[in-house]
């Protein structure tokens, strides 16, 4: 699907990954609209991309219906908005669980509910999902974070095979270990084991790619982390022997959790 002339809306857009895709999807001379909660940053990214802004909370239902309300017309949603959530569960209040289920799964999966009817009447549309590699590979610390993009997955690659005879399609892009901008970037950590990273314009292309070809799954990542990833998911037990293997491991996941723990 062209992008230039669409209408797209992006989600997470006051993020670092987010300010990527917001440039690339405005490079591509798409209709653009931006939303996250931070206001004044919300505005900064739109500036210079002539882009308009829906202030919203992703956690708050009611911020969910009134975004899909204003942006009825959208023709390419680019659900990108997520909260880390990694950690021990039994640290996670009732709130905080609710919070990193609402935004990593319930807006996606709710903002489709109320875009995709409109995408369908008119025979066209497309659907871009945002997860991570972590939707592919459990691993320690993250019980909760994977639980949501294991979600995310599976609904994405469903939903694919029910709206693709009515004209929309949906991909699914997960990217890696992401240097230079994003939650991971932020936490200081180095990736584990020496997997290599990728940078946020490399997940906007990959988006970019994702809808101009109707590609069902985008794994933005080097090669081994493709492929422990694709093993992972047929031998859990497997991996989770070579993830206790990698050096620095316990080192990187306790920086990690605790440079997140604040964004819970």
């Amino acid at each position: 699907m062209r992008i230039a002339g669409k209408n797209v809306l992006l989600t997470g857009a006051t993020g670092g990954i987010g300010q990527a895709l917001a440039v690339a999807l405005a490079a591509e001379k798409a209709r653009l609209t931006v939303t996250g909660r931070r206001e004044e940053v919300l505005k900064n990214v739109a500036g210079g991309l002539h882009a308009h802004t829906v202030v919203a909370d992703l956690s708050r239902r009611e911020d969910v219906a009134r975004l899909a309300e204003e942006c009825a017309d959208t023709d390419v949603l680019v659900a990108n908005a997520a909260l880390p959530a990694s950690g021990d569960l039994l640290e996670y209040t009732e709130e905080q669980l609710d919070r990193a289920l609402d935004v990593n799964l319930r807006a996606p999966v709710e903002l489709v509910r109320r875009l995709a009817p409109h995408m369908v009447a008119r025979g066209r549309g497309h659907i871009v999902l945002v997860g991570s590699i972590s939707g592919k590979a459990a691993s320690r610390s993250s019980s909760l974070y994977n639980a949501t993009k294991f979600g995310l997955r599976g609904f994405a690659l469903a939903l694919r095979q029910d709206l693709a005879p009515r004209g929309v399609g949906v991909s699914l892009v997960q990217p890696g270990f992401v240097r230079d901008a994003g939650m991971f970037a932020a936490t200081g950590a180095a990736a584990p084991g020496g997997i290599r990273t990728v940078v946020p314009g490399d997940v906007a292309a990959g988006v970019v790619r994702a809808v101009r070809r109707d590609l069902c799954e985008v794994n933005v990542a080097p090669l081994e982390l493709k492929l422990l990833s694709a093993v992972a998911g047929q031998f859990p037990r497997f991996a989770e022997r070579v993830q206790a293997r990698m050096g620095g491991i316990d080192e990187t996941l306790s920086q990690i959790v605790t440079a997140q723990r604040e964004r819970r």
